[in-house]
């Protein structure tokens, strides 16, 4: 059905798409190219939320007339008013002849509507080109339309015996410089950087992207009992970065002398600039992550990066939370029967209940092993996905 140049177009309009990542959340990452008389006359995808979408941007840089030409575009038109007007309308006033789609758009507003129209208006409409790579592209763009929460995923960085810091706590640096610098990229990637009190208190990070042209993320710390002092990192620059603290609203509900610290804690934080959110409790009296993944999710917030510590890691090991996995491995060995790994918690009883992953590649990030991959029950396991995975000496 597909010609060689149908994939070679597509192609190219997915790694216009991927220009977005970052950059264009909660709106997925569009790319669009405009092929006529057999070559390209225009380029373009979606820069940043409320910019022209991939279709109109490229409509806009046409180097001719773009009347009977066919448009490649990695997600079905748009046929509603957002912050830009339809992509139908634009497409059907330019002349376009024919329409190849990588896959149709999950929007409500969308879901094959804006294909519809097209055809209802002469214009030869034809998907499922690339779609798998297309939805894999947007997989966090797909989780937050269909189910109004944030695609997860989950980093760590471990010794080759699996400690992420020595027994006496310390952990500067594990990884390499390059492993580093690859997960600063992965947050500006990302609306939200997750971290644990534990993980706050014992490193005092800055929780921001250090990389030129990115964007921050949301800083999110999960603080059951709100005990994140004000001198912490996070808090002193509150103001310059968002930062949310989630903890268990019931512990400040109680009317005992220990809530009413709490309530004061929480006060002081709210003037530092921190904004609370308080979210229920699981069975040990910890933030629910189910509850204030939900709760990020109606706030906007579509994906997160947990960087949160072993205790962290094992809630959302054990409530199956995690999408998404990159394990940074460095060619050490510290040793220590009390050094911590990169998931705590009680564990799963048996090796059968152990969360199985998909591995999506094992590559060389300097002199560490980056292992990148997914849930197993992750509609995307086993395909290779937008983040460039190359060797990063």
């Amino acid at each position: 059905m597909w010609t060689d140049e149908d994939i070679r177009y597509m192609k190219e309009a997915l790694a216009l798409a991927e220009r977005g990542a970052g950059h264009v959340s909660p709106n997925p990452m569009v790319g669009a190219v405009i092929v006529k008389d057999g070559g390209i006359v225009s380029r373009g995808w979606h820069k940043a939320c409320g910019a022209l979408h991939a279709e109109t941007d490229a409509l806009a840089c046409c180097s001719e007339s773009p009347a009977g030409a066919t448009m490649y575009v990695t997600l079905e038109p748009c046929c509603h008013y957002g912050k830009q007007p339809p992509c139908t309308t634009a497409i059907i006033e330019a002349g376009i002849s024919r329409v190849v789609v990588a896959m149709a758009d999950p929007n409500p507003l969308v879901a094959g509507k804006g294909i519809s129209i097209l055809r209802e208006h002469g214009i030869s409409v034809q998907t499922g080109l690339l779609e798998k790579e297309a939805s894999a592209l947007n997989r966090i763009f797909i989780r937050y339309i269909t189910e109004h929460r944030p695609w997860v995923i989950m980093k760590s960085a471990m010794t080759l015996d699996g400690k992420i810091a020595a027994a006496s706590g310390d952990s500067k640096w594990v990884s390499s410089g390059a492993s580093r610098q690859f997960v600063h990229e992965l947050r500006g990637k990302c609306t939200g950087i997750l971290a644990g009190i534990g993980t706050v208190l014992a490193d005092d990070p800055m929780l921001n992207c250090r990389t030129e042209g990115c964007r921050q993320p949301v800083r999110i710390v999960v603080d059951s009992h709100a005990s994140l002092p004000p001198d912490s990192a996070v808090v002193r620059t509150a103001g310059e970065y968002r930062t949310v603290l989630a903890y268990n609203e019931s512990a400040s509900a109680s009317a005992s002398a220990a809530s009413g610290a709490c309530r004061l804690r929480l006060e002081a934080l709210r003037n530092a600039g921190v904004e609370l959110l308080g979210c229920s409790a699981d069975a040990g009296g910890r933030v629910d992550l189910r509850d204030l993944f939900k709760k990020l999710g109606g706030a906007g917030i579509d994906s997160v990066l947990a960087e949160g510590g072993a205790e962290v890691n094992w809630s959302l090991v054990r409530d199956g939370l995690a999408d998404e996995f990159y394990f940074f491995v460095a060619p050490k060995i510290i040793g220590g029967r009390t050094a911590k790994g990169p998931v705590g918690g009680d564990g799963f009883p048996l090796m059968s209940d152990a969360l199985q992953l998909s591995i999506d590649s094992v590559t060389n990030c300097g002199n560490d092993l980056l292992i990148h991959a997914y849930n197993s029950g992750c509609a995307w396991s086993g395909a290779s996905q937008e983040i460039d995975l190359t060797d990063k000496n």
